[in-house]
Order: C-alpha cells, then structure tokens, then sequence
C-alpha cells in the first residue's frame, strides 16, 4: 500500500497543500492514506509524521512530494529512511533533487546510499574539525598538519564517484581531503574496491554501479 506524507511550513493558512496533495494522488496514493503537517521541518514535534509512520506496516511505500516535506536535516532524512527499511517498508520520492530516491528499486537504493554516505561523510568533518581546533588550541602557535586519513564514509563517496568518468580525480581527493597515494590504495580508477579498501569496509564489497 502506497502512503502518503505532505507538509507546509506554516499553520496561518498562507501555504497549502494542493501541489503536494494532487501529486500524491496522481502517483496513486488513496486520499484517505495521506497525512499532513503544517510546521517546520525541523520540529520534532510533528503529529502528521507520527502518525505516518506508526500506520506504515511491512510491505508498504511511504511517498512523498519531494524529499524537504520529511525534513531538512540530512541526518534525519537518513535515520528516518533506515528505521523504514529495517521495518520493510520503502520510500519514494516524487520530484525535486531527491526524485531519484526509490527504496524500493535498486538504482533508488544506490542513490539513498550515496546520501547516507554524505550524512556520515558530514558528520565525520564535524568530529574532525572539532578535533583539529582543540589540537590548534593545546599547540598554541606550532603548526600542525591534518591528517590525511580515509574513512568508510570517504570511501563509499570515492567508490561512488570513480565509477563515474567525469569525476576528476584531483578535485575529488581535495573534496575528501586526502592524496591520490592515499585514494588509490583504497579503490582503483574504475570504483573497485581494493584490499585497503575492503578491509576498511570489513571485507565488504559493495557494488559501485548499476548494469
């Protein structure tokens, strides 16, 4: 069963939800099967969201208009999307930048992915920057270099991203904060994992492309 979510930012009646509402419907969502909010993404305390997700039951596709109406947080977007999957049940994108995501497919599972990967990507630069700045701190003036280190969440974007052959390499490595030595020794120039890489990943050897 398809499931329906929809949301306008705010609850004085200057925002409705007739676009959201008519594209669910076209996308075959019942009336009856669509909740909505009028609050800011970034509010936990969305009773619409509550509800959506506790009538979600395995098998079903939670679908909504684009991927902001669930929220703006990368990090929540994640966590939320990882909590359906556990539980069987998909989601579904309609437009926006996020109309690729499709749980339910197998090149919407490779793009959701990739936005995983950038949320512990983004995550893990905060952890380093803070680490960095305490470092500064305790050296007082003596200068330090940050390391050039590769983490699983690196690894999946660079996996992602050299499977692709528009992908320069230097400007990747400067986006990920590592060398060339460095990336090579954890995938080659097509995406493919390399032994560094798959024990980094704990043996793992996830799939880079589609076809």
């Amino acid at each position: 069963m398809l499931v329906g979510y929809m949301r306008v930012s705010k609850a004085d009646g200057s925002q409705v939800t007739d676009l959201q509402r008519d594209a669910l419907l076209a996308a075959k969502v019942d009336a009856g099967h669509i909740y909505e909010d009028a609050a800011s993404g970034k509010r936990d305390d969305r009773p619409g969201l509550a509800a959506c997700l506790k009538a979600l039951r395995e098998g079903d596709t939670l679908v909504v208009w684009k991927l902001d109406r669930l929220g703006r947080d990368l990090r929540h977007l994640v966590n939320t999307v990882h909590d359906l999957t556990a539980r069987d049940i998909g989601f579904k994108v309609l437009s926006g930048h996020g109309a690729s995501i499709d749980t339910t497919s197998p090149s919407g599972k490779l793009v959701f992915g990739i936005f995983a990967a950038l949320a512990e990507f983004e995550r893990e630069l905060i952890v380093e920057r803070t680490k960095a700045g305490m470092a500064a701190a305790r050296a007082r003036g003596r200068n330090g270099g940050r390391p050039y280190i590769m983490t699983a969440a690196k690894l999946r974007l660079a996996m992602a991203a050299m499977a692709s052959r528009n992908t320069k390499v230097g400007v990747l490595c400067s986006e990920l904060g590592i060398t060339r030595q460095t990336l090579y020794r954890h995938v080659d120039p097509k995406g493919n994992l390399r032994p560094d890489g798959q024990k980094l990943l704990g043996g793992q050897k996830p799939v880079t492309k589609i076809g």
